[in-house]
C-alpha cells in the first residue's frame, strides 16, 4: 500500500508499487518481486506507464484509450501497432474492482476522515486483514 495525497493519480504511484512487491515462494528461494502482469484500466494506458512494465519484463494488460486508436487510425501505416491486450486475462481485472468496493463500506475509508496517513494506512491494513481472514 502506498498512501498519497488526494490530489495525486494512481498513475504515477507505480514505480513505488511495484519496488514494494514481494511475495513469498511456496518451496525454497527469495520472494518474487516481479508480477506475471498487471491488469488495469484505460487510465493506465500511458505510454511512460507502458514503457515501464516493459523495462520490467511485465506484461501490459491495458486497454487502449478510444482517443488513442482514432489517432493511431488517422496516421494509417505512420500510426504504428497497437499494444498487444490480453482480453481474457483483462475478464480478471473485476477482482481487484471488488476489493475496492469493500474497502469502501469501512466509512473512513472511503470518506478519508483521518488526518494522518499513518492512521488511514493503518485502517487500510486493518480492513485488507480482516477481508483476508473471512475468505
Amino acid at each position: 500500500m502506498v498512501v498519497t495525497g488526494g490530489q495525486r493519480n494512481d498513475g504515477a504511484m507505480l514505480v513505488e508499487v511495484l519496488a514494494d512487491i514481494h511475495v513469498p515462494r511456496l518451496g525454497r528461494g527469495r520472494a518474487r518481486t516481479r508480477p506475471d502482469a498487471v491488469i488495469a484500466d484505460k487510465a493506465y494506458a500511458t505510454g511512460v506507464i507502458r514503457a515501464e512494465l516493459r523495462r520490467r519484463g511485465i506484461k501490459a494488460v491495458i486497454p487502449a484509450k478510444s482517443d488513442a486508436i482514432a489517432a493511431r487510425r488517422r496516421r494509417g501505416s505512420a500510426g504504428g501497432r497497437p499494444p498487444a491486450f490480453d482480453a481474457e486475462t483483462y475478464k480478471d481485472r473485476n477482482v481487484v474492482e471488488r476489493s475496492f468496493n469493500v474497502a469502501k463500506q469501512w466509512r473512513g475509508l472511503a470518506t478519508r476522515y483521518d488526518k494522518l496517513a499513518i492512521t488511514y494506512r493503518a485502517a487500510v491494513t486493518i480492513c485488507a486483514l480482516i477481508t483476508w481472514l473471512r475468505a
